[in-house]
């Protein structure tokens, strides 16, 4: 690699990684009465970035796959600022909020191939607790195996009823590994879904599903809360898809999700043959019918792992305490996690805990 492309490279990558880990700041503490604060408090690495994103623009051909990587994470994790400095200017609300934190995701996707040639890029992609750990960045060093990393079936942006899927690089069959299948919000989508949980299934080993609701095309892509299920079969169908390639622990496949998707957990999770052994709804509703509609012999012992925000505006956290004591009183097997700072977002940190609980 040439000495220019490398110092091109040392420019752009730090501010990079720091725009994107900033933007991931931002959607974790996102709170609407709070959005000043949470911008100043993220600071202006977009600013940095902007500066040195010329640097990408003529290189040698040989590097073109690398330089459009750098490129579209950048022009990303860029638009995601400009966006947000429009709100924060007086321009727009907590849905232009919402709409910019997406170009997010789509700079991780961007970026992630370049996390086997970079390693600063392979860190980021880490649990932070966990970059210390040699061995697992011994094992991320190594190429990875046959069919593993990111894939997409049928899930590109705007379609309904497909998935993304990640199996760590360093998967080998000759164990079984534990899945996470993780269901997105209202109005959102698997593929942008997928980054919240990518950097824990990674780390710590685990087969990661998200799929995208059935949904009808003309309207928002949410879950099947009423009316007829569609998607309770179609997961059924990804999961035996997925079952059927790699090795899969029976034992531990957990079904989380966030918003509408967290709801969506008690939903489907409930149903007597549900194959799901753990539940885990993120900032998620719910209606004390569901627990009396349950399969009482599916509900007995249930592992489920409540979290939710004290601050969250659109499920209120009295909520998720009738839950917890509802549940446990239908004999499920319930750990409540309420967080003091967290709004109606999701909360990275509890990816680790989770799969934790799930190993226990």
């Amino acid at each position: 690699m040439s000495e220019a492309v490398v110092d091109d490279i040392v420019a752009v990558l730090p501010p990079l990684l720091q725009s994107l880990e900033s933007l991931g700041f931002i959607a974790r503490h996102l709170n609407p009465p709070d959005f000043g604060r949470v911008m100043d408090a993220a600071g202006a690495p977009d600013q940095a970035l902007r500066a040195v994103r010329p640097r990408l623009a003529q290189w040698p051909e040989q590097f073109a796959g690398i330089r459009t990587s750098l490129e579209s994470a950048s022009d990303a994790a860029l638009a995601a600022y400009q966006g947000l400095r429009a709100v924060q200017n007086g321009n727009g609300d907590i849905v232009a909020v919402f709409r910019a934190l997406r170009h997010a995701t789509r700079a991780q996707e961007a970026l992630y191939p370049l996390s086997v040639k970079l390693p600063p890029v392979s860190e980021f992609f880490v649990d932070p607790s966990l970059r210390d750990d040699t061995d697992l960045l011994a094992r991320l060093a190594r190429p990875g195996n046959e069919n593993t990393g990111i894939m997409h079936d049928n899930n590109e942006p705007g379609s309904r009823g497909g998935f993304s899927l990640y199996v760590p690089e360093y998967y080998t069959p000759e164990r079984a590994w534990p899945l996470v299948m993780a269901l997105h919000g209202g109005s959102g989508n698997g593929r942008g879904f997928l980054w919240s949980w990518l950097r824990d299934a990674r780390s710590r080993g685990a087969i990661l599903v998200a799929p995208t609701a059935t949904g009808n095309t003309s309207n928002k892509s949410t879950w099947a809360l009423m009316g007829d299920d569609t998607d309770t079969p179609n997961l059924a169908r990804i999961l035996d898809s997925v079952r059927s390639r790699w090795n899969v622990d029976s034992r531990k496949m957990l079904l989380t999700g966030m918003s509408d998707g967290g709801t969506f957990c008690y939903v489907t999770g409930f149903e007597s043959a549900s194959p799901f052994t753990h539940l885990a709804p993120v900032a998620a509703t719910f209606h004390p019918l569901m627990a009396e509609m349950a399969d009482a012999e599916r509900l007995r012992g249930l592992p489920i792992h409540i979290v939710h925000g004290r601050l969250d505006w659109m499920f209120p956290v009295q909520v998720a305490r009738q839950t917890q004591q509802a549940l446990a009183a239908a004999g499920a097997d319930v750990t409540y996690r309420e967080l003091d700072d967290l709004s109606h977002t999701y909360p990275r940190e509890m990816n680790g805990p989770m799969l934790d609980w799930l190993s226990r």
